[in-house]
């Protein structure tokens, strides 16, 4: 099988030759394991048969963003980031920190409707998707589109750097006009920011990786009615713009969300990422055993322990096991849970990859 049939085969619930691969990396863990130049990270997927690949998207053609002598700049959506250098293990991690919620003063619906920096559709260019796509197709891969860190087809998050996490959480219990209003405009963009991408594709993009954190690691950060009445509609219309054009939906959430699972799931999910180790009541046989007949799981590999604290053998012996939870019966990618960052040792990493293959086979 490439990598095309391996992964539409697990998706269809049934099993393949070998579960398919996902890489995720930071930036960092690239320059530590020497990842560099033009090609660099295709040729290292290629030589680890990696099954998925991820293409750029639109290209960012609207107003300049500013940016500040301090390195500080602002995203598209007016959200000042400050760029933070962290010194870890094997090399350092670049972190972009919300440094100004522009609209964390605001008290009105007014003064959200009057918010001069809503970004439009029309700032990108799409021209060049359906190039992309084909030229992953080519090489037997799986195409899906995520976006990047700041700008992911998403509600909540956006409306956390927007507002602040604390103040966006308070209003949804304080001010539901306030948070109807924020959300609606970001909901508003990335509907038809989805659908221009998906026109664009022409039919040759395989899936979307939507993406909004709905969970801490004790629990999920809102109530399964409040995910209904801020985030349900916008997470259904999402699902289906992809459906319509025959496209599977992914989402990423980190953390504990046990109870909202179901209603992702009714609102068409067909693939649930990140499966966090760590996180409490995400115990990868229990949810096997719950939703495997018509969820599929991407995911699962700590990178918050396993790979950065323990060694090669303990990576090897967590694949086996995150494989033996939810590869059975297909319906499983097997991927770490988020980025590995450069705090991993590169021979973790080589475990990770090695036993990728060797505990895949079915």
């Amino acid at each position: 099988m490439d990598s095309r049939e391996r992964t539409f085969t697990t998706l269809a619930m049934a099993e393949p030759d070998r579960v398919p691969v996902d890489f995720w990396s930071s930036r960092g863990l690239e320059r530590s394991l020497g990842i560099s130049g033009p090609g660099a990270r295709e040729a290292f997927l290629d030589a680890h048969d990696v099954d998925l690949r991820y293409i750029e998207g639109p290209r960012y053609t609207g107003p300049p963003l500013r940016a500040w002598p301090d390195g500080s700049a602002e995203d598209i959506w007016g959200v000042v980031r400050v760029t933070k250098s962290v010194p870890v293990a094997y090399g350092r991690e670049d972190y972009r920190e919300v440094g100004v919620s522009p609209l964390a003063a605001c008290s009105t619906v007014d003064d959200v409707e009057s918010y001069d920096r809503w970004p439009s559709p029309d700032w990108f260019d799409y021209s060049g998707i359906a190039e992309q796509c084909e030229e992953i197709r080519e090489k037997g891969r799986v195409v899906v589109f995520v976006g990047d860190r700041l700008n992911r087809v998403a509600q909540l998050k956006p409306a956390m750097y927007l507002r602040g996490v604390e103040q966006i959480l308070l209003d949804m219990a304080l001010q539901p006009e306030l948070v109807e209003a924020i959300i609606g405009k970001i909901r508003t963009f990335y509907t038809a920011y989805l659908e221009r991408i998906l026109d664009a594709a022409q039919g040759k993009l395989d899936i979307v990786l939507t993406g909004d954190d709905f969970g801490s690691q004790k629990g999920p950060l809102i109530s399964p009615a409040m995910w209904t009445r801020y985030v349900g509609e916008g997470f259904e219309q999402y699902v289906s713009l992809a459906k319509q054009a025959g496209v599977r939906v992914a989402h990423h959430t980190c953390g504990s969300v046990r109870p909202i699972i179901p209603l992702m799931m009714e609102r068409g999910l067909d693939i649930l990422q990140s499966l966090q180790p760590e996180a409490a009541n995400m115990d990868p046989s229990s949810l096997k055993a719950e939703h495997g007949d018509s969820l599929a799981f991407h995911g699962g590999i700590s990178i918050q322990q396993t790979l950065p604290r323990g060694s090669p053998d303990d990576v090897r012996r967590e694949v086996a096991s995150v494989i033996a939870a939810l590869g059975h019966g297909g319906g499983y990618i097997v991927c770490t849970s988020h980025n590995i960052q450069a705090d991993t040792p590169p021979a973790n990493v080589s475990a990770l990859l090695r036993a990728y293959h060797e505990l895949g086979a079915y």
